[in-house]
């Protein structure tokens, strides 16, 4: 009946043409004065033309206005359509030439790229996947027809259904297809020949619709309109039987069949509605080009038996590019609208026992959320994330870029007081903290921890995932090795340390400094260049010269001979293992290192300033840069030799390229966790990264002119306030910009009993009876030390919150006294927690205290100014952190602090490394001592992190293993599951 040939020219005509619309029972926002449209209904009257050329021009004016007006009250507000154009076809080109006009006139940006004839499919996907996580772009539209090599199909189907203007992808036309789909757009030229028939104020219920043609971009989805408009359809096609019958009894006609001229007016019925979908050329020697268009139906016959007919052209033609621009503004009005939605984190729900199982029990217990849907929940795009596995995700930088604009979200800072060895929880209450926030308040949130080393994991610590019905899951994932990020470290640290002592090697056998540059810059296809690193030794030396020939010989020896001092070499091989043989280690011994040989020792990896490098970066370009500038030693003259000098910056960079993003895992509750870096606490930060902290806080964060609540990011500063939470402020914010909006203090029973003046306590020993029974008296005299954090903490200018960790044993009479303490203290609130017993529903009490305190007016300052000098800092920090009265520096720390200024290094934030069991230097020192002299025996530099450390005590930087360590109770059951770990 009809020719498949012209049927699919009509066809293809149509779908190079077409694109689409949204459902017509779809409300939008009212803010944005978005109304739904209904059809009307009235009495057939005698023939009329339906103008498609009036009607898109109506709605390309409406367009106009519309755009216009929510740019008043949204400046940055711009719809904008990408088309990518493959090949050069000239009716392609017509069209998006079309395209491009009507975007115009409508005040749509519209972009088109056009791509070669022969790209492979590989290249024109990657290009889609760009462009489905640019929000710059609300609508993409792929040019038909492709060239044979592509297959139009999956490249359709590879454009964000959200982003799908043309309403071809699998989704849309599903979810159009059923009843009461929610397609988000509705294909262009279907929906064109829907709106023309509102246009003539056709009531479609009940009435005998007829399609001529099946295909998927009108015949098909045009019948799932009809039918949603109750319309009772009959789709005709090349095999339908008595045709002209059928025709005879439709109220309505949709011809898209190819066949030119081919429906006649005596087969319609009188007053039918006649919508001619067709595009064809028939020849016509009156016309310049030897031929006219015409549509399906033919026109003259068909007019006088209609109640209203669209010409060809003029008709449905000028509607599809039309309906077009109205998706790509729908698109660009829905993403406005979504912009002030909060992230919707759907909780897990907890089964609770009691007693408490095992951490890794508890962990196995909880059936996690694929990784994918936190990110999704997040807003996050899946362009922004790499799968690692089920459970686990590295999450692209280009986030802070796409959410520039947004205000962050709240800041909150957990510390705590002075510990005990067994700790007090500061990881379980950042968890349970996020946990309540999210799961039972509904308020966004994320939770920011540090990575943890697998030294700790398998010593006597044990891993850091939190505890108790308050963790990160799956907890051995995140304990042991996660997504390679501390092996990232290791690789790199260790390339530096081989390269420095390979160039000493080089430097002390090749005397002959012309030969040695020949090789250290050689001749590569008869000519030679500097490394962009030997560019910087250049600039550094000031030496102008880029060409390798032009320098002359005392220049060749200036920059070829590094001259290392080897006594002076601060940089150590690492390991993430705790092993106490490798502390001091002799390097150089087998015979083809020609006696060169060097004592020096192992590092655990996560005390390598790389680490502490990863934590602070604000980027990836910070991060060269900061690479760059790490102090390796000195050369004989006392002067800094860096990383850039050694000519390893880049390498070590490229090894880190992936560490510098953050990871995403879960709390047991199903609320989104980073996890990104880990610096040592005893002699760095102790804090998770900035770059984490920065994505977090965009995620969670609003639109400018949102009145929306924002979200809470939730991190932890290691040991305590003293230690973690000053250099968070000191440091950590110094190198990110950002200022916390609240801190919360952790604070046990146990720990302020220690303080009163109860037994030490050991790990793997039992509680004397002290901490087990009420002893008020014990917690009176200790809530001293709780007052002083707080006290420290106020200094910031941030609200305090106390979080006081319930145990089993605790009483509500030394609760009581640890509330009283706190709120008399000055601090905003204290709160009682359960949390690892009952997760986020026994931090509830702690979460509204937190959310009232990120209310309150802060007054942030620094403790000290950078340009302060060396020593100032020290007695500044010793004497309103610690309480000490004065600070004894030895005459090996005054000598580096000295050499220090005169390297222009003497204006560095300080970290000072010291026990974390007392205020002071002396772990015997409980509760609050005052008066005390504190030793700085030594002072280190770590420049690349942007920081001095001071020692008080010689500080071990690479662990050891006890007798009975955690490694002894790791196993792997017959189902490959991990056991043990706690």
């Amino acid at each position: 009946m009809f020719s498949r040939a012209a049927r699919n020219a009509s066809l293809l005509s149509a779908r190079v043409a077409g694109t689409a619309r949204l459902a017509p029972t779809e409300t939008l926002p009212p803010q944005l004065g978005f109304a739904p449209r209904r059809l009307n209904a009235t009495r057939l009257s005698p023939y009329h033309t339906l103008s498609g050329t009036k009607v898109a021009k109506a709605l390309r004016d409406e367009a106009f206005k519309e755009i216009e007006t929510i740019k008043s009250e949204h400046p940055d507000f711009e719809p904008t359509l990408k088309i990518f154009q493959v090949g050069s076809r000239p009716d392609s080109s017509a069209y998006v030439r079309m395209k491009l006009k009507t975007s115009k006139e409508s005040g749509v940006r519209c972009l088109v790229e056009k791509l070669p004839q022969d790209i492979s499919e590989a290249e024109l996907l990657n290009k889609i996947e760009a462009v489905n996580g640019d929000d710059s772009i609300h609508g993409l539209l792929i040019q038909l027809p492709l060239p044979k090599h592509l297959n139009e199909t999956k490249v359709t189907n590879a454009v964000l259904h959200t982003k799908d203007v043309d309403g071809f992808h699998r989704y849309n036309a599903g979810e159009l297809s059923k009843k009461g789909g929610s397609p988000f757009f509705l294909p262009c030229t279907p929906n064109g020949c829907i709106r023309l028939l509102e246009e003539a104020k056709v009531d479609l219920r009940g009435k005998n619709a007829v399609v001529l043609g099946r295909s998927d971009i009108v015949g098909t989805p045009v019948s799932s309109l009809l039918k949603n408009l109750d319309a009772t359809v009959t789709v005709c096609h090349s095999h339908t039987k008595d045709l002209q019958r059928i025709l005879a009894e439709a109220d309505v006609v949709i011809a898209a069949c190819g066949r030119p001229n081919y429906v006649k007016g005596e087969w319609l019925k009188d007053g039918a509605v006649v919508i001619d979908v067709g595009i064809n050329y028939i020849p016509d020697s009156t016309k310049k080009s030897g031929q006219r268009l015409v549509g399906d139906v033919d026109f003259e016959s068909a007019k006088h038996k209609a109640s209203f007919i669209t010409p060809v052209p003029g008709g449905v033609g000028p509607m599809t590019v039309a309906m077009l621009v109205q998706n790509v503004l729908l698109a660009a009005k829905r993403q406005l609208t979504d912009s002030y939605k909060p992230a919707k984190i759907s909780p897990l729900p907890l089964k609770l026992q009691s007693p408490v199982p095992s951490d890794i029990d508890i962990s196995r217990a909880q059936t996690p959320k694929n990784i994918g849907v936190v990110a999704e929940e997040l807003g996050i795009h899946a362009n922004e994330v790499e799968l690692y596995g089920h459970y686990k995700a590295k999450l692209s930088l280009d986030i802070l870029n796409r959410l520039k604009a947004n205000e962050n979200g709240k800041y909150v800072l957990v510390a705590g007081i002075t510990p005990t060895p067994l700790g007090e929880g500061k990881s379980t209450t950042t968890m349970g903290l996020v946990q309540a926030l999210t799961a039972h308040l509904n308020k966004p949130s994320i939770a920011n921890v540090r990575q943890p080393s697998m030294g700790p994991t398998f010593g006597v610590k044990g891993g850091a995932a939190g505890g108790g019905y308050a963790q990160v899951i799956p907890m051995d994932e995140f304990n042991m090795h996660l997504t390679g990020d501390i092996h990232a470290i290791s690789a790199a640290n260790n390339l530096l340390a081989a390269a420095i002592d390979t160039r000493m090697f080089h430097e002390s056998t090749q005397k002959k400094d012309s030969t040695f540059f020949n090789r250290l810059v050689p001749k590569k296809k008869g000519g030679r260049q500097f490394t962009k690193s030997m560019l910087k030794r250049l600039e550094k030396l000031d030496i102008s010269k880029t060409n390798p020939d032009d320098l002359t010989p005392e220049e060749i020896t200036k920059f070829a001979r590094l001259n290392l001092d080897p006594t002076t070499i601060t940089i150590k091989r690492v390991v993430d293992v705790n092993d106490r043989m490798l502390r001091q280690i002799t390097i150089g011994q087998a015979p083809t290192e020609k006696g060169f040989t060097r004592s020096t020792g192992f590092d655990i990896t996560v005390a390598s300033e790389l680490m502490a490098i990863l934590a602070l970066s604000r980027d990836l370009k910070d991060m060269r840069a900061r690479v760059g500038r790490i102090v390796v030693g000195a050369n004989q003259d006392g002067e800094p030799i860096t990383v850039e000098d050694v000519g390893c910056a880049g390498a070590i960079t490229a090894l880190l390229k992936d560490a510098i993003k953050p990871n995403l895992m879960q709390s047991l509750e199903g609320t989104p966790v980073m996890v990104h870096a880990g610096p040592f606490a005893n002699i760095s930060i102790g804090a998770s990264s900035v770059i984490a902290d920065r994505i977090a806080l965009k995620l969670v964060g609003k639109t400018k002119d949102s009145n929306a609540e924002a979200g809470y990011v939730v991190t932890e500063a290691g040991f305590d306030f003293t230690m973690g939470g000053e250099r968070f402020f000191n440091i950590k914010c110094r190198s990110s910009g950002l200022q916390p909006d609240a801190v919360v203090l952790v604070a046990t029973v146990r720990a302020l009993k220690l303080h009163g003046g109860a037994p030490d306590v050991k790990p793997g020993q039992s509680l004397p009876s002290e901490y087990t029974e009420e002893n008020v008296d014990l917690v009176a005299k200790g809530v001293a030390n709780l007052c002083k954090q707080i006290s420290n903490a106020k200094q910031f200018g941030i609200p305090v919150v106390v979080g006081i960790n319930r145990f089993e044993s605790d009483t509500d009479a030394e609760i009581e006294v640890i509330r009283k303490a706190a709120k008399e203290a000055g601090a905003f609130d204290a709160v009682s927690t359960n949390h690892w017993a009952e997760g986020g529903k026994g931090a509830i009490g702690l979460a509204h205290a937190v959310v009232d305190a990120t209310k309150q007016a802060k007054d942030f300052k620094f403790l000290y100014e950078v340009d302060q000098s060396v020593e100032a800092k020290l007695e500044t920090i010793v004497q309103k952190m610690y309480g000490g009265a004065k600070i004894e520096i030895s005459p090996e720390a005054q000598q580096k602090i000295d050499l220090y200024k005169k390297q222009g290094f003497g204006n560095l934030p300080i970290c000072i490394a010291k026990t974390q069991y007392s205020l002071s230097h002396d772990a015997s020192l409980k509760n609050v001592p005052t008066g005390f002299t504190f030793p700085v025996r030594d002072v280190r530099a770590s420049i690349g992190a942007g920081y001095l450390y001071a020692l008080a005590a010689e500080i071990q930087t690479i662990p050891g293993l006890s007798t009975y360590a955690g490694y002894m109770n790791v196993e792997v059951n017959d189902e490959g599951e991990i056991e043990g770990l706690f």
